[in-house]
């Protein structure tokens, strides 16, 4: 019984125990005042700074305690900051706008644009399409003469009409239309997005119900294919063109050859064999036929479609292009690459083929959201009163026409003062009068930047990396105004300070062995040769060297060499292994050419003088100033907010989760 009732009190004790212990990440490390570092706190900021969780889970428990020192020191100087009322500090605030403003329309473009842009691009260059088109490009009669004739016949089809039937009678592309309109195999980033967009959406066999406009013309859509796409082949091929050896042409003969050489390989002689010995293609025959990697549309179609159907190591029946005949075999096939692999590449198609265009309408979409205006009639009165007047000049009527509006966005007004403030700094407009077209792109570009950043104003709340940063920013100021104030600001550069620093750290500033030296140089070792002979015949080095010495800005001096480290160059080594003073070497090789050196003058490591050394001194005081105003403003803070630490909590760091 009572064995019982011990081992109910056990039991009963551990669950209090258990349910009284905080979770994992609510232990409090340490306190300051009121505040508290809590574990999930301490775990996120350090593993930023340590390079991520992996690396951080690794690292000893000094240097979590060290950092957890560092970091509560970090978090009772930005409640000093708060003290001191640097929030509602119009200079701080000022500078806090200015960067969330101009890193926020990066940011904005960079992950609401960008980022999202070259995901989906990589997702649909999974696929390849295979498509038709008709395309009707607009004439003399206009725009909408086009839409509506390239309508009619997407009606047409929609009705019955043969779509490759149409496609002959009215494609306006000469390429395609005699081929039902087969533009062949395509993959996102290769044609114009309006078009891809409509291919995408569109099951194969099927017509695109709209037509669709591109900067090449109207276009009905018809996708006849859709599968995975293979990234790239390696294919090797054997080639046998249709001329004889004589120059004629001669097709029959050509395919005879050919289908002897696939004989040959069905009965199992090598393919790079063969290659080497029948191929007519110069650039590849002497390596067996291999043609390295390609992808969709680098050959010729009738190739590229044979290679791309074949598996690795099958050999492909013969092929004739405009090339003549083929046989290829596929030696490999490259995967898709993941997209951390494909990541530049995407970049740079995205930029090339749809960046501008999404960067359009997405600030077409702000400018929208917003309520973007431009004050026409305002407008106009400004451009009629700046008659003949370029962008880049002061308007000399400014004070009568500064306080009209041009532009309104968001409850928000721009007035011409501002606007011309603006003009005066773009190079883009610099050389344009204030005529309609001009003075119309002026606003919508001052407009772009306004609406772009006035979204970048409310991104941090709904992006909480941008959040993130921002705070890091605003604490970044915020610290920097601390230490100018408690630590920088207060370092005073006495001589009498700084003499006193020499004498006690004077051991710190030596000069080493040094020498001084002269030299002739030459590129050539006939040269250096030469001059050698000329001084041994008892010519003085000093002019030898301002005569002849090769190195650049060095014959005006003789060669001469000041002060210098013995161990600085080859040059001051053989120099200080000089006796006596004017006493020269032989010539010895040195990068770019051969030297000749003459010994000036050695002199032994001491220590520096004061005058000598006041610049290492000033460092060097300005140095220990620092960290003992750094830490006398610490030491003030831990009175001011008494912190408290909990080291053994910190060996559970990284090692449990919620």
């Amino acid at each position: 019984m009572f064995f019982r009732a011990v081992t109910l009190f056990s039991i009963c004790l551990a669950f209090l125990l258990t349910s009284c212990a905080p979770k994992h990440s609510e232990i409090v490390l340490a306190k300051y005042n009121s505040e508290e570092v809590k574990m999930k706190e301490f775990e996120d900021v350090y593993s930023k700074n340590a390079g991520g969780y992996e690396q951080a889970k690794d690292d000893s428990l000094d240097k979590l305690k060290n950092f957890l020192d560092l970091y509560v020191n970090f978090k009772m100087k930005l409640k000093d900051a708060k003290v001191r009322g640097y929030n509602q500090d119009p200079s701080l605030i000022n500078e806090l706008t200015d960067y969330k403003k101009k890193v926020g329309v990066t940011y904005l473009i960079e992950k609401e644009l960008v980022e999202p842009g070259i995901k989906d691009l990589y997702e649909r260059r999974k696929t390849e399409l295979r498509v038709s088109h008709l395309m009707i490009r607009p004439d003399s009669t206009g725009e909408e003469a086009a839409r509506n004739f390239t309508q009619k016949i997407l009606d047409s089809i929609k009705a019955g009409a043969s779509f490759e039937e149409m496609t002959a009678k009215y494609s306006q592309d000469t390429y395609s239309k005699n081929l039902g309109g087969d533009i062949f195999y395509v993959t996102a980033g290769l044609l114009p997005l309006e078009f891809e967009n409509a291919m995408y959406q569109t099951e194969p066999g099927k017509v695109y119900p709209e037509v669709v406009k591109t900067p090449y013309g109207f276009h009905i859509i018809k996708v006849n294919e859709k599968k995975d796409r293979i990234a790239s082949v390696r294919a090797s091929h054997i080639l046998v063109d249709f001329n004889n050896e004589d120059g004629t042409v001669d097709s029959a003969a050509a395919k005879s050859r050919i289908d002897s050489v696939l004989t040959a390989l069905k009965n199992g002689e090598s393919f790079e064999k063969l290659a080497k010995q029948y191929s007519e293609d110069p650039g590849s025959k002497e390596q067996g036929g291999d043609l390295g990697f390609f992808e969709r549309r680098m050959m010729v179609k009738e190739f590229d479609e044979a290679a791309f159907r074949l598996k690795v190591n099958e050999i492909s029946d013969v092929v004739k292009t405009n090339y003549g005949y083929h046989i290829i075999k596929v030696t490999d096939i490259k995967k898709m690459p993941t997209f951390e692999e494909d990541k530049e590449n995407l970049k740079k198609l995205f930029k090339q083929t749809r960046y501008q265009k999404l960067y359009d309408e997405f600030v077409a979409n702000l400018k929208k959201k917003f309520n973007f205006k431009i004050n026409e009639d305002n407008m106009k009165f400004v451009m009629k009163q700046s008659d003949t007047l370029l962008f880049s000049e002061p308007n000399p009527k400014l004070d009568e026409l500064k306080d009209k509006e041009l532009i309104s966005y968001n409850g928000k007004s721009v007035n011409y003062g501002t606007i011309e403030e603006k003009a005066l700094t773009l190079s883009e407009f610099s050389g344009r009068t204030y005529s309609y077209d001009s003075f119309k792109s002026l606003l919508d570009k001052v407009g772009t930047d306004l609406v772009l950043e006035e979204e970048a104003m409310n991104l941090d709340q709904r992006n909480p990396e941008f959040a993130s940063l921002m705070d890091d920013y605003k604490n970044g100021i915020y610290i920097f105004k601390l230490q100018d104030e408690e630590v920088w600001g207060k370092i005073k550069l006495d001589s009498a300070k700084l003499v006193d620093h020499y004498n006690a750290t004077k051991e710190n500033y030596k000069w080493n062995d040094r020498v001084s030296y002269s030299e002739i140089f030459s590129s050539k070792d006939s040269l250096i040769n030469h001059y050698y002979s000329l001084l041994q015949k008892g010519e003085n080095f000093d002019s030898v060297a301002a005569k002849y010495t090769e190195r650049a800005g060095f014959r005006d001096k003789a060669g001469f060499y000041g002060l210098t480290e013995a161990n600085a160059n080859q040059m001051s080594k053989e120099a200080y292994n000089l006796k006596n003073k004017g006493e020269y070497s032989r010539p010895f090789q040195v990068p770019g050419g051969w030297a000749i050196v003459k010994l000036n003058n050695k002199e032994a490591s001491r220590l520096k003088t004061f005058e000598e050394a006041k610049a290492e001194v000033s460092g060097s005081f300005q140095e220990a100033e620092s960290k003992r105003l750094e830490q006398q403003y610490i030491d003030n803070l831990k009175k001011i907010y008494k912190p408290e630490f909990n080291y053994q909590e910190l060996g559970k760091a990284f090692t449990t989760e919620d």
